[in-house]
């Protein structure tokens, strides 16, 4: 079994959940999740982001809207909706069911 291959289905697991945290943070083009998404090591790509933020737009968890843009064509910006929050935080609750789970059978 290839670690890479384990890696990369843990980060496929919780990439919904980071997406949602760094939208509870601020409304954001996609490029500036993905650059966030990098930055903490969470490796993700244009093809992989967009059909996750239009799945999430879907079930009313985000909206989003156009901005002007200096640079080129007008960008959208997504951002939690009020169902976005509410079911983020029960995913959080469940983030920490999970981590406190696995800490319990890490140090049995």
């Amino acid at each position: 079994m290839k670690l890479e291959n384990t890696k990369a289905q843990m980060r496929k697991g919780v990439l919904e959940y980071c997406i949602l945290l760094i939208l509870s943070k601020r409304p954001s083009y996609a490029s500036d999740i993905i650059e966030e998404m990098k930055s903490a090591r969470m490796i993700v790509v244009e093809g992989t982001l967009y059909p996750l933020l239009t799945r999430l737009k879907n079930a009313g968890l985000l909206g989003y809207r156009w901005e002007e843009s200096s640079q080129g064509p007008p960008r959208k910006y997504y951002e939690l909706t009020e169902n976005g929050s509410q079911f983020l935080s029960e995913l959080e609750g469940s983030w920490q069911e999970l981590v406190g789970a696995v800490a319990e059978i890490k140090n049995s």
